[in-house]
């Protein structure tokens, strides 16, 4: 998708995300770290989950979602898990609602849609 300082995103959402982030000069890390939730009886990790964003100066990851309703549901699973697993690291999620209520307050429109 969209590259921005050198990263290249999944998503235009995620693209638009840090241009915000970029303008307001927030630090910002794409997907620096996956944490694993599930391992197999060998101690292998059979499931993990990569946050879209750090913000460091907030000691913060953040999560957004904008996909179909079955996506959200085990997005919403996995961070539960991950609460349960690493209480001490902090975690928000954005839904789609919001990643629309924040591109309407910025007007912007998804890379994709231009």
């Amino acid at each position: 998708m969209e590259d921005t300082a050198g990263v290249r995103f999944a998503h235009a959402s995620e693209a638009e995300f840090a241009r915000i982030l970029t303008f307001y000069g927030i630090r910002w890390e794409y997907e620096p770290r996956s944490f694993p939730l599930y391992w197999d009886d060998e101690g292998r990790v059979t499931e993990s989950f990569s946050p879209d964003f750090y913000l460091p100066d907030l000691d913060l990851y953040v999560e957004l979602t904008t996909l179909k309703q079955s996506l959200v549901t085990r997005k919403n699973r996995k961070l539960r898990r991950m609460r349960e697993l690493y209480p001490d690291v902090r975690v928000k999620i954005l839904y789609a609602r919001d990643v629309r209520s924040l591109f309407a307050k910025y007007d912007l429109r998804p890379v994709s849609a231009r």
